[in-house]
């Protein structure tokens, strides 16, 4: 693990780059249930991965032969998600929301115009986020003034202190977004992030996250894409370190105070978002994640 943290403390997120190249592929398709609407991820990544993004086979070659099975269409189908979690969380005017993890995440952005009073906070590592806040600025984004910035390492800085100096205040309806991040945090992390959770969120506040299964860190190889997919995570010097096991959500949830209201598999995530009109399943969703949204009791 110290290698992995080392990467993620001195250089960009590999992972948050491959998360914005995907919904900037998604962005130029044209291909029925493929289709996203995140332009900015399209702004921001480099003109090279543009003019490949012009050449939708190459794109499809890649994503069926060369990446790991099934992330682009998990990516795709992530994102919708919690757009739709975020939008209606902000159409109810919750009082806040925090993005764990946040990489080259532009919801603050592009669903500002729903957004009445919400205070929105990301944390990152600050390389990640430097680079982001760069990149924002190069392409002349705008940064909404409800929006900010909070720099930490999630592993080794104290996250009251940092939530608390940036103005989050405790016992507030929120909602608490953790997009791509359980897996890479330390047993110790994830206890003391949903432990602070449920401590500081008011009743109906939200939780919504992803996570690995246990079967994938014992590379018992019975997920759809697992094979691939571990081996490019370790190639990107970010390994996983947290799982759960299949049929566990209810009850790591409960010891935080939360109750599941929605939790989608990788099927289940297919017969949402990959359904076309004629009722076909026409993409294959990467089985090693699942998704829940849960609910403070």
């Amino acid at each position: 693990m110290e290698r992995e943290r080392k990467r993620i403390e001195t250089k960009t997120s590999r992972t948050a780059e491959f998360t914005c190249m995907y919904r900037a592929a998604s962005y130029v398709e044209t291909r029925e249930c493929y289709k996203g609407d995140d332009t900015i991820a399209y702004i921001l990544v480099p003109g090279f991965i543009k003019l490949i993004l012009r050449f939708p086979r190459i794109c499809h070659l890649y994503h069926r032969f060369l990446g790991p099975k099934g992330i682009y269409e998990y990516v795709v189908a992530r994102t919708n998600y919690i757009d739709a979690v975020f939008k209606d969380v902000l159409e109810k005017g919750f009082g806040q929301i925090v993005i764990f993890g946040a990489g080259f995440d532009s919801r603050a952005q592009r669903f500002d115009h729903l957004n009445r009073s919400t205070r929105i906070f990301e944390l990152d590592a600050p390389i990640t986020q430097e680079e982001k806040l760069e990149a924002f600025k190069e392409k002349n984004i705008m940064i909404p003034e409800n929006l900010v910035y909070v720099p930490i390492n999630f592993n080794r800085e104290r996250l009251p202190e940092k939530l608390t100096e940036a103005g989050f205040e405790e016992g507030r309806k929120s909602l608490f977004l953790l997009e791509g991040v359980t897996m890479y945090l330390s047993h110790a992390a994830i206890e003391s992030t949903f432990g602070y959770i449920r401590n500081v969120s008011g009743r109906g506040s939200l939780i919504v996250f992803d996570y690995i299964y246990a079967g994938v860190l014992r590379q018992e190889h019975r997920y759809y894409g697992e094979r691939n997919t571990v081996r490019t995570v370790l190639k990107a010097g970010e390994g996983w370190s947290f799982a759960l096991e299949e049929g566990e959500i209810e009850d790591f949830l409960g010891t935080y105070g939360f109750s599941i209201k929605d939790h989608s598999s990788a099927q289940e995530l297919e017969e949402r978002y990959f359904k076309n009109r004629e009722g076909e399943i026409v993409g294959r969703i990467n089985a090693t994640h699942s998704l829940a949204t849960a609910a403070k009791e």
